[in-house]
């Protein structure tokens, strides 16, 4: 008998493998549906709110829900008022993130995250974070207030403006500007006025993240049916025949 005959391979079924396949398969596929269903939502949550920041003004939109990641345009000049949220570093550099306040032409004030800037040498300087005068259209997106960690003890505030904090609760903020709301906006990019380094992560996870998870929980289900093909052919012949005597 040649060895091409005593090593041929052939389907036999193995329980074990199939009940472990029939179990995990469909929890694979289906945690690719339910991404590819989140992706869908979030699309069509996206085009609610870029057609609500065109169609709507600062007072509609700050009354309709200010939800974190909801793109906003407002229009207004910059106050005097400025906190520099310390200890934010970009490429290894320390600075500080600026948030100002911004006074729009309708509406309650806001504070804007106008992006991060550079420390001076020394901890006794601060940068010189003066904004801008006139009118201006700012575009953003809405953002939490720059919150204390849970466990953080609380630290001496500054004096006079700007002011250097190590956080910026709302009710911080609103003990000197009282109708702030309840949300801040941060700049969309760097080219507007006023702005710093605006270069943000995504507050709101996108579609394009939603597609890309799909993808892997496919891909894993791909994956694991592949195996488990391949692992039920098995070589038959007279070597494997001893084996399993």
């Amino acid at each position: 008998m040649t060895e091409a005959k005593q090593n041929t391979r052939k389907w036999q079924l193995n329980w074990r493998l199939m009940v472990f396949t029939g179990a995990f398969l469909p929890l694979l596929v289906g945690l690719g549906i339910w991404q590819l269903n989140r992706a869908e939502e979030k699309q069509v949550l996206l085009e609610q709110w870029q057609q609500e920041a065109q169609d709507l003004d600062w007072p509609e939109q700050a009354a309709s829900g200010l939800d974190s990641g909801r793109p906003v345009t407002v229009t207004g000049l910059y106050g005097q008022r400025s906190w520099l949220l310390d200890n934010r570093t970009r490429d290894g550099i320390a600075g500080y993130e600026v948030l100002t306040a911004f006074y729009p032409l309708q509406g309650p004030a806001v504070l804007v995250n106008r992006g991060w800037v550079g420390a001076p040498r020394t901890r006794n300087e601060l940068p010189d974070v003066t904004p801008p005068e006139g009118v201006f259209s700012l575009t953003g997106r809405i953002s939490p207030y720059p919150e204390p960690p849970v466990l953080s003890s609380k630290s001496a505030i500054d004096e006079g403006w700007p002011r250097r904090v190590q956080a910026l609760p709302g009710s911080v903020a609103r003990a000197e500007i009282p109708e702030l709301p309840g949300a801040i906006i941060r700049l969309a990019s760097g080219e507007q006025p006023g702005a710093y380094r605006a270069d943000w992560e995504p507050d709101l996870m996108g579609p394009q993240t939603h597609y890309g998870y799909a993808t892997q929980w496919f891909a894993l289900a791909l994956v694991l049916t592949i195996l488990s093909v391949v692992a039920s052919y098995r070589k038959t012949g007279t070597n494997n025949d001893n084996d399993n005597s």
